[in-house]
């Protein structure tokens, strides 16, 4: 991928959930390509460390604190001015069976999707002065975004809402010369979704590799992608190679949904 030039050189991008799998892997990515980035994460695990490896900035940010993302936007307009690209990577995924009557059961399944669509809309409004005509917005969405999950209705649900997000604000930003796109990856080999692997073989009864195969074997291509896998479909939505494209939803899985 290093040999492939985005022109991507000097812009000013913003990753979030940047200390994550996928996340450490755009950022190296963005940063090989000669972009300033400027990293968050809801937590420093990692985060100042790849900075300093990167040549970058970062900052510790909880989405869902207006405050917090505030400080983040007059950060960048006093550092930057503007912002080229904006990356919505940040969420979470868990288990949120319909039948589960823990009395927190319903607060986890609002807390999914305010992690995962009220703050991308949160950080994304607080910027919004910042991107001039010809900026990127990538927003991270999911194949399950595409398709109904057993046991996974919340994070299927915000991951549908992101892709109604992205078509909304394609069509009400496009005026402005502003794009918005979504990617939709499969199966990545990242803890996160190993951690939903296991809790699927759990409630299968199933081994986890038994439940592995059988993902394999839904995709014509019967391969985990690796978070390395992506990095290339988000420096193309970024690049004036994909100025043509808003408002899509790219779906990266090996074939398993077609769309």
């Amino acid at each position: 991928m290093s040999a492939l030039h985005y022109g991507l050189q000097d812009k000013a991008v913003l990753i979030t959930g940047a200390a994550g799998g996928i996340g450490q892997a755009l950022a190296r990515a963005f940063a090989a390509q000669g972009a300033r980035l400027l990293l968050l994460d809801r937590a420093d695990t990692g985060l100042h460390d790849l900075a300093t490896a990167l040549g970058a900035r970062a900052a510790v940010c909880d989405l869902g604190d207006a405050a917090q993302v505030a400080a983040v936007a007059n950060g960048v307009r006093e550092r930057w001015g503007t912002l080229d690209v904006l990356v919505n990577n940040a969420g979470t995924e868990f288990p949120t069976p319909i039948d589960d009557t823990a009395p927190d059961a319903m607060a986890r399944w609002a807390g999914l999707l305010d992690n995962n669509v009220t703050s991308m809309v949160r950080l994304t409004q607080a910027l919004l002065p910042l991107l001039p005509r010809g900026a990127s917005i990538i927003n991270q969405s999911s194949i399950w975004g595409r398709i109904g999950v057993v046991g996974f209705s919340a994070y299927a649900a915000s991951k549908h809402a992101v892709v109604g997000l992205t078509r909304s604000l394609a069509l009400e930003l496009g005026p402005r010369g502003i794009r918005v796109n979504a990617v939709c990856p499969g199966w990545v080999r990242t803890a996160a979704a190993l951690r939903s692997l296991s809790a699927m073989a759990l409630a299968q009864g199933r081994s986890e590799a038994e439940v592995e195969r059988e993902i394999l074997s839904k995709q014509a291509m019967p391969l985990m992608l690796t978070p390395e896998d992506l990095a290339g479909v988000f420096l193309f939505l970024a690049s004036a190679g994909a100025t043509p494209l808003t408002g899509q939803c790219l779906v990266a899985s090996h074939g398993e949904v077609m769309a």
